[in-house]
């Protein structure tokens, strides 16, 4: 499979789908495209409910950069030290080192083509304009489009302010809209239907608000029940500018028409940060007036009044409020007084949630607990804030935080993880009723830090976590700190050392009864290091034994790692066939949950094995796209030598078969592979042609020398 970066027929990016209709803007389209060309960053200003984002997408949609356009959604973003990790995770990044999100960014960007578009920025105005300086000023190929009612006051910066729809495009959209709802605007209906939109100062979101309206009351209804609203708006505050009035004013209007049932949820819905789904919807919100089995119906009134929007996501159907919406429904719940019990129900909905996914982690339903907690990370970040800034709570942040461990470990998110654990294991929480929370927290950072190459932070955590564990008379946790002990001396070369606590590790397990993926992966690091060790055959043992445990539970993750120690075992008493069948599943499984460290692995190996199907050349691209990916995994290969012999195998034999600079050439190849490629490219059939961009627009083959 060719570089996507070198064809623009393949579409390359993350801006979503159009849902319904665009309509009008043709010549502000014109005026942001032409802004575009001339400008690195261009912010697109105005008011709340304008339409700056929709039309910052249809123009980001028409643009072609080479390396695609990258939608960065901030409004769910509430701490200004996750502008970075937004940025990150838009991109698809995954870096499991000690570096920053934002050395993450420069090294990614520094050589690309492409335009981050930062959808939300007017509450995060200071860190975005921090980082967007400093990208600009590393990364020459990139553009920037930012999107708020507040531009960025940095140099460079080019203003491009949306004026509400004019007359005849605010018609448009009214009639657009209220069809969709199965209403016709009828001709008798336009003068005041155009009167409506005048009212409404021509913003999209006040149209659509009233649109949702129209199937029970007619633009005329409309318009006088509008006028009293604005009266009284008036009369509270004058001061107000007349756009943002006739916004707040159709909000407001929305609102009162809504039922107290209505009204309620649509106050209590605003705790969500971001996507929320039915299930949570009818946890946190009822209560009060409000009954568990009405959500359903209520939150459909909401839908049906454009107040919620539905979308189809990988984890199902969820529901979000525009940001200007969600505002106006969280000043009511602040003025309910009940805003402190809706971000504790929120709370212990996403604890749950976590314990939940914790525990599903070891079955069949591995992938969709993964596309869940993706799904949920906005409101699980804003649980994991609540919790510790709360005094009472910061036992529930270290209990999410250490649970959340599948999550960090298993799905590429190990930065993200280092970020909430070191929080959490510095608080002072109790040392008595909560004590299991923090030991939990401490393993997991322990466990965190080893796989990013920070081993005196690791050891640290693990010492304080055994000893406080031992004190406590708490046996998990010292199982625990016992297994990533050994886990720790594994990765450093200590085999002796990381085989007697590996045993012991599970010696412990099976005597406090625990299983799960953590215990497999114990028994699959135990393998290693009696591999590391000459004994292959107890290895083989090993890992055929969590293989099957892995099998009758359907769990997938762990599998990875025993799939490779047998496929290295296969390929060793000759079956490289056999070492292939297993090392596509392995790779297969291991890109599927973003786990940089198996899906790194196996593509080491999977280079030596194709050098022994007779194909130095392929072994030597595969070998690139691997060290291209080790700077965002950490020291290659642990800086292991046991880990890195069957590199250095592999790369000595095709230095030997190709010649040092046919060598580096392929290798240079390979390493023009981006992460999906690299996977594409490694599970292809032997002998399946496999193009790469060469010099000066060549489009060698990788075969076989001598070919």
């Amino acid at each position: 499979m060719g570089d996507q970066r070198h064809d623009r027929t393949v579409p390359v990016g993350n801006l979503p789908l159009e849902l319904d209709a665009f309509v009008g803007r043709a010549a502000e389209l014109a005026g942001l495209d032409r802004a575009l060309r001339a400008a690195r960053l261009v912010t697109v200003t105005g008011v709340g409910g304008v339409g700056k984002s929709r039309l910052a997408e249809r123009a980001a949609a028409r643009s072609a950069p080479r390396d695609g356009v990258w939608r960065v959604e901030l409004a769910p973003v509430r701490d200004p030290e996750f502008v970075e990790y937004a940025v990150v995770e838009a991109l698809g990044l995954t870096d499991h080192t000690t570096r920053l999100p934002r050395e993450t960014l420069t090294a990614h960007l520094a050589e690309r083509e492409l335009l981050l578009v930062l959808d939300g920025v007017e509450h995060l105005v200071d860190a975005c304009a921090e980082l967007v300086t400093e990208l600009l000023g590393r990364a020459p190929g990139l553009r920037v489009l930012a999107v708020g009612r507040r531009p960025l006051a940095v140099s460079g910066e080019r203003l491009f302010p949306l004026a509400p729809l004019a007359a005849e495009e605010a018609v448009t959209l009214l009639a657009v809209r209220a069809a969709q709802q199965g209403v016709e605007v009828g001709r008798g209906d336009t003068a005041e239907a155009r009167e409506l939109c005048a009212r409404l100062d021509g913003i999209p979101l006040a149209i659509e608000l009233a649109a949702g309206r129209l199937g029970a009351l007619t633009p005329g209804q409309v318009l006088s029940r509008l006028d009293d609203r604005f009266r009284l708006l008036a009369g509270e505050n004058r001061t107000v500018l007349p756009r943002h009035r006739a916004l707040r004013t159709a909000i407001g209007w929305s609102h009162e028409l809504c039922t107290p049932e209505e009204r309620l949820l649509w106050a209590r819905l605003s705790v969500f940060a971001g996507r929320f789904d039915l299930e949570a919807a009818e946890y946190v919100c009822s209560g009060g007036g409000l009954h568990a089995d009405d959500v359903l119906d209520v939150l459909a009134a909401l839908l049906a009044q454009s107040v919620l929007t539905r979308e189809e996501t990988p984890a199902g159907v969820r529901y979000r409020m525009l940001d200007t919406v969600r505002a106006y429904g969280a000043e009511w719940l602040e003025a309910t007084g009940d805003a402190v019990r809706l971000r504790r129900r929120h709370r212990d909905w996403y604890v749950g949630l976590a314990t939940w996914c914790e525990l599903d982690w070891f079955s069949p339903r591995q992938p969709e607990v993964a596309a869940r907690v993706e799904a949920e990370l906005p409101n699980l970040r804003s649980a994991l804030e609540y919790c510790l800034a709360d005094p009472d709570g910061a036992h529930l942040g270290q209990y999410l935080a250490g649970s959340l461990w599948f999550h960090w470990v298993g799905c590429g998110r190990l930065a993200e993880g280092r970020h909430w654990l070191d929080q959490a294991v510095q608080l002072d929480a109790e040392r008595t009723a909560h004590e299991q929370s923090r030991l939990k927290a401490l393993w997991v950072l322990a466990y965190v830090a080893i796989l990013q190459g920070d081993t005196v932070p690791a050891l640290a955590a693990l010492q304080e976590c055994r000893e406080e564990a031992e004190h406590a008379g708490n046996p998990t946790a010292v199982a625990y700190a016992v297994h990533r002990t050994g886990c720790l001396a594994l990765v450093t070369d200590d085999m002796a050392g990381a085989e007697t606590l590996l045993r012991s590790a599970l010696e412990r397990y099976q005597e406090i009864g625990e299983l799960n993926s953590n215990v497999l992966m114990g028994q699959v690091e135990l393998a290693m290091a009696r591999a590391f060790q000459g004994d292959l055959a107890d290895a083989v043992r090993l890992c055929e034994d969590v293989r099957r445990v892995c099998d009758d539970h359907g769990e997938r993750w762990a599998r990875t790692y025993a799939l490779y120690v047998l496929a290295y075992a296969a390929w060793y008493e000759g079956d490289p066939g056999g070492a292939r069948r297993l090392l596509t599943v392995c790779l297969d499984d291991a890109h599927g949950f973003h786990d940089l460290l198996g899906s790194v692995l196996a593509l080491e190996l999977l280079a030596l094995v194709t050098l022994t199907e007779g194909d130095a050349a392929e072994a030597a691209v595969l070998q690139g796209a691997a060290a291209r990916m080790w700077p965002a995994v950490g020291l290659p290969l642990f800086g292991s030598a046991h880990y890195n012999a069957p590199h250095e195998l592999c790369e000595a034999a095709a230095r030997e078969l190709l010649g040092d600079g046919c060598y580096e050439e392929y290798l240079r190849l390979g390493g023009l592979l981006g992460r999906d490629e690299a996977v594409v490219r490694a599970l292809r059939r032997p002998g399946e042609p496999a193009a790469l961009p060469g010099p000066r627009g060549a489009v060698p083959q990788a075969t076989a020398p001598g070919a």
